[in-house]
């Protein structure tokens, strides 16, 4: 092990831990779309606080009940919840994307609209994310070896001499002495035309 790779293990012990930690958060992040379950979380505050709560200016105390104040608080309790499934149940993301932008678009007309737009714009904009967010594709590690340049085993391109028309250039098949009538080019095989 040389001085390079040891700075590259990173255990609980090192660095006090942080550095540990931060890279699990970061794996943990990158499988999930943790921007819109933040957000969507972020937006079921604003929605189900201000119908509570009350402003003092000066000596007046300004209050933004409205009859609706029970369907704000459970507009923001479900917000809550849709942003905590989106990460823990990325399953259901576009499902609970789109019921966050439903619920957006519900707290409008009873959440002081949307929580003075705040909450609004927060899920509508976690939703959104939610709905076209796609988990990542995993990387191969034993990747095929590289073909040479300009031979492309479908097309044929990039070959020459008899049979290649046919054939394509397939591994394994001598180009020079393949016949017409090989498994490849029976009826119905892949590479007939017609």
């Amino acid at each position: 092990m040389s001085a390079e790779t040891a700075d590259t293990l990173v255990t609980p012990e090192r660095d006090g831990g942080f550095r540990y930690w931060r890279l699990r958060f970061r794996a943990w992040r990158g499988k999930r779309p943790f921007w819109a379950g933040l957000l969507t979380l972020l937006s079921g505050l604003p929605i189900a606080y201000f119908p509570y709560a009350h402003l003092h200016v000066g000596n007046l105390t300004l209050a933004l009940a409205t009859t609706a104040g029970a369907g704000s608080l459970i507009i923001g309790v479900l917000l809550f919840t849709l942003g905590m499934t989106m990460w823990f149940h990325s399953i259901v993301r576009v499902f609970a994307g789109i019921a966050a932008i439903l619920l957006a678009l519900v707290s409008i007309p009873v959440s002081n609209l949307g929580g003075f737009v705040v909450g609004f714009v927060l899920a509508l904009v976690g939703g959104c994310l939610s709905v076209s967010w796609a988990p990542g594709r995993a990387e191969e590690r034993d990747t095929p070896t590289e073909e040479p340049s300009g031979t492309d085993h479908w097309s044929g391109a990039g070959t020459t001499g008899p049979g290649s028309l046919f054939l394509g250039s397939h591994p394994g098949v001598d180009q020079n002495t393949a016949t017409h009538t090989s498994t490849a080019n029976a009826k119905g095989g892949r590479h007939s035309a017609g």
